[in-house]
Parts: structure tokens; C-alpha cells; sequence
């Protein structure tokens, strides 16, 4: 722990007054202490404790060093400030572990100065101090005020500090556990989740996003757990689909391209974390929008579809083969009509109009596609298999087959 430097002689005018002004106030030491510590508790309430609990022990041996080693400062020309800073840096820190603010204490070395005030004027009268010397004794208590108030503030700055770095090593630990797979069971996710200073959420998402580093790191909300140093950075959203949370997803938007994972309970971050990536592998090839973070379930058919791919293209040779045959400017027509005719509840006229074309040659198209294909397009125990078929075929090939990217 760093400690505050000391003070010039000259900060410090205690030095000049002669030693022997110490003797008369050493038998009073106690009972200024006990004046201070009842002046604290009626006036700060975050000092109002038990004289005989812990803490008001520790409260009394802190205020009881800081009045003696003040007296006992009295005509050294080099004040040793390294034990009563310790005491106040280790007070400071204390605090901060606890969770509060300096407030208190700084009101409590407040009310000291003043009650030592008073009695410096009262020792002054019974003593016979010259002003010169009242003067140089309060000047001085000024200075040590300030200097412990300094000492309190350093060793609070470094104690935050330290938490901030133990709670940020709760939450990269906290994160990892999240997306292991075999997921950890939920008691484990919650100690984790309390230690990290992390609000367990009900449900969660997991964002991909895309690894670029050129760009900066967004500054995100910190309810996000996020590991931007994978292979595959990825960021964990609590609670996605409640109030809000597009505010937090927006801090990501164009920046880079991202991909949200269905929502799922923590204990399946997982999952959500491995659809995420497909989804953000799909609009990195361009076969799914990637403008905006895509929020994988809005394209459950592709998904579904891309991780199939081997079975769908042989499926798509057995299946479909007199379409297959086709010139691919014919089949890709043909396929684009069926499969918006088919999305369309099999209306014509709705399908013309998504297709921009006219109704009549849509008609032309499927009646020329049930002659080739027969059964198949009037099979109900079929339809689903041809709209994956389709939907493939349409929006996910990327092989010589597709003539064009866009949608219909």
C-alpha cells in the first residue's frame, strides 16, 4: 500500500513549538479521545456503534492514536506521518470494502478538529499559551487533519481499485462458465453471479460479433459480460427481451456486424452462444441481412437449412432432379416463383406482387412445374420438405447452382 508523503517542516509548524508545551496535555490524551468519540456518535450517525462492539473499539484505538501521535509531534522538526497515514489509509479501506462512502469519515475527522479546537482554547487559557503558539498548534492540527483526510481518500482509491480488479476477474470467471458446454449447474452460476457483483437474470442471450481488430471496443452498459479477446468475441445480454435492452444492443450497431442468440435460461448460454455464431457466419457469407445485429430466430428456416447442407444437396439432386436440370437462369425463376407461391398460401396474385411480376406468369410457372415435378407439388405429406428444399436452394446456395444473391 502506497503511504502519503511527508510534509515539509515548514507545512508543518508544530515543529516550533518547544517540546516541553507536550507535558501539561499528556494526562488530558484520554479524555480528549472520549470527548471526540462522543461528539462523532451524536453527530455522525454512521458512527453511532456500540462502544464495545468491534467496531467501536476499533473506532476509540484509532481516534486515541491520532490525538497522542498529534501531542507527540509537539517540537520534532520531522513529524513521522507513516503511522498515523497507515492507520487512516487502512480505515479508508475498510469503507470501501463495505461498500461505503468517505462521507462519514470525512465528517467524523470534522468534528475532531473541532472538539480539539476547543480544548486547544481552554489548554491555552489554563496554560498561558501565547497566540503565537495557540496559532501554531491549530495551524499544525489543519494540516494533520488534512493529511489523514488524504491518507483515508488514498487508501479508499486502492481498495475500489482492487475490488474493481477482483470483481472483474468474478466476471471473466462468471462469463467462461456461462457458455461451457456441458453447461454448470444453476448453484454454480449463482455463487459465481453474487460474487461478480452480477444480478442473475432469468433469461439471457449471447451476442457474436464479428472479430475486427482494426476498430475499437465499444463501450458497453456494464450489466454485458463480454470476452473480446476470443477467437469469436461474443457478448452475454441478461434479460433480452425485456425493457430497454435495445438500448443496449444499440451500442453495438455498426460497429460491428452481430448475430443474437436465441433467448434461453443461463444455464444454456451455451446454445445461444452456438446459434449466434451460425447466424453471424450466415450473414458473413451473405446470405443473411448484416446491417443491424441479426437476431437469429427472426431466420430460424436458414438456420435450420444451413446446418443441414450435405443432406439438402443430395436431397435437392433425388428430389427435384428435373429442376436441377435446368439452365440455371430457368431454374432459379422457376424456384424463386414456387417458393413464394408456396410462402404465399398459394395465391397467385400475392405472389405476383412479391415477385413484381405478372399473375398470369406465375401461373404459367407452376403449371410448368407441376408437369415436371408430378406428385411432388401436390403431395400435403411433402410441402414441408419442399419448402426447406426450396428455401435452400433460393437463399443459401452458394454453389454455381444460385444465379443471384437477393431475395425475391
Amino acid at each position: 500500500m502506497s503511504r502519503t508523503s511527508p510534509s515539509p517542516a515548514s507545512d508543518f509548524p508544530l515543529s516550533d513549538v518547544p517540546v516541553e508545551f507536550a507535558d501539561p496535555m499528556h494526562p488530558h490524551l484520554e479524555a480528549a479521545a472520549v470527548e471526540m468519540i462522543q461528539e462523532i456518535q451524536s453527530l455522525v450517525p454512521e458512527y453511532a456503534r456500540p462502544p464495545e462492539s468491534r467496531y467501536g473499539r476499533r473506532m476509540r484505538w484509532a481516534v486515541q492514536e491520532s490525538v497522542r501521535q498529534f501531542v507527540d509531534a509537539i517540537g520534532r522538526p520531522d513529524m513521522e506521518w507513516a503511522p498515523v497515514t497507515a492507520i487512516f489509509e487502512g480505515i479508508g479501506a475498510h469503507e470501501a470494502r463495505k461498500g461505503r462512502s468517505l462521507d462519514g469519515l470525512q465528517s467524523a475527522i470534522r468534528v475532531s478538529g473541532q472538539v480539539a479546537c476547543r480544548r486547544f482554547i481552554k489548554d491555552a487559557r489554563r496554560l498561558g499559551w501565547s497566540l503565537d503558539t495557540l496559532g501554531k498548534i491549530t495551524e499544525s492540527l489543519f494540516v494533520y487533519l488534512e493529511r489523514i483526510a488524504s491518507a483515508a481518500g488514498q487508501g479508499y482509491a486502492q481498495a475500489q481499485g482492487e475490488l474493481a480488479g477482483e470483481r472483474e476477474r468474478f466476471r471473466w470467471r462468471l462469463r467462461d462458465l456461462l457458455v461451457m458446454d456441458p453447461p454448470a449447474s444453476a448453484e454454480a452460476i449463482g455463487e459465481l453471479a453474487r460474487a461478480a457483483g452480477w444480478p442473475a437474470p432469468k433469461t439471457l442471450a449471447v451476442v457474436a460479433v464479428a472479430p475486427d481488430p482494426a476498430r475499437d471496443v465499444p463501450v458497453l452498459p456494464p450489466s454485458l459480460l463480454v470476452d473480446w479477446h476470443a477467437p469469436g468475441p461474443y457478448l452475454i445480454c441478461p434479460d433480452p427481451d425485456g425493457p430497454g435492452q435495445d438500448r443496449l444492443l444499440a451500442a453495438i450497431k455498426g460497429t460491428r456486424a452481430a448475430a443474437i442468440g436465441p433467448t434461453v435460461p443461463p444455464a444454456r448460454a451455451a446454445l445461444s452462444l452456438r446459434w449466434a455464431r451460425r447466424g453471424l457466419a450466415l450473414a458473413e457469407r451473405g446470405v443473411l441481412p448484416g446491417k443491424e445485429p441479426l437476431r437469429c430466430l427472426d431466420h430460424l428456416p436458414s438456420l435450420v437449412a444451413a446446418q443441414s447442407e450435405e443432406l439438402i444437396d443430395v436431397a435437392l439432386s433425388s428430389r427435384l432432379a428435373p429442376l436441377m436440370r435446368l439452365p440455371p437462369h430457368r431454374r432459379d425463376a422457376l424456384s424463386r416463383t414456387l417458393l413464394t407461391y408456396m410462402e404465399s398460401r398459394d395465391n397467385a396474385v400475392a405472389a405476383a406482387e412479391r415477385l413484381m411480376v405478372h399473375e398470369q406468369t406465375v401461373r404459367y410457372r407452376i403449371r410448368r412445374l407441376e408437369e415436371m415435378l408430378g406428385g411432388v407439388l401436390l403431395d400435403p405429406g411433402r410441402r414441408i420438405e419442399l419448402l426447406l428444399l426450396l428455401h435452400y436452394l433460393v437463399r443459401l446456395d452458394s454453389g454455381d447452382r444460385r444465379l443471384s444473391p437477393g431475395d425475391p
